[in-house]
């Protein structure tokens, strides 16, 4: 039997410097290392590959590219910042509760990819300036909410999404072409 060789590995999340002691910093330094991790992880694959769902709840890698680009909107911009946003469920399928997030029709890994890249330069623009200890908006999102969550907290939430979703797309990675990653 020969040697097997070991598939590539992907770059390591970039995480902010663990001599990091703002609050905010450290917060924003953690997201936008999934931020970036996100596009890292997916190039290479084919767009065929981005497209077809190797997990049985059906959902694709470019599925989740578009997943994580609505619920930074639902977060940030109509959450925190109370925009007036149309769409705001557009990953989700209205008919069905447990669907696979749904590719626009006519989407492109490209087109998706760049959508990401916008919505979080308009996510960031949102929350410029706002202290971590800000409250959501009392309009969007936690319209009627006693108590909206924190910048911080949605920030934490954020983390926790990409971190979970970024290892699901590790996941189907592997099953796709044996790459592997951090």
């Amino acid at each position: 039997m020969g040697e097997q060789q070991a598939a590539p590995r992907r770059d390591a999340l970039q995480e902010p410097s663990p001599a990091v002691g703002d609050l905010n910093e450290l917060l924003v330094g953690f997201l936008d290392g999934y931020r970036e991790a996100l596009a890292r992880k997916l190039a290479g694959l084919s767009d065929e590959q981005l497209m077809v769902s190797r997990v049985p709840s059906g959902w694709s890698p470019l599925g989740l590219v578009w997943h994580l680009t609505n619920v930074e909107r639902r977060w940030l911009r109509w959450g925190f910042a109370g925009e007036r946003l149309d769409d705001v469920w557009a990953d989700a399928d209205p008919d069905e509760t447990d669907a696979p997030w749904r590719v626009p029709a006519g989407a492109t890994a490209a087109s998706l990819l760049a959508g990401h890249r916008d919505e979080v330069e308009r996510c960031r623009a949102a929350v410029a300036g706002h202290r971590i200890t800000d409250r959501g908006a009392d309009t969007g999102r936690f319209a009627g909410d006693e108590q909206a969550p924190t910048l911080g907290w949605i920030y934490c939430h954020l983390i926790q999404e990409y971190a979970r979703h970024l290892g699901h797309l590790d996941i189907t990675r592997e099953l796709a072409d044996g790459s592997t990653g951090e």
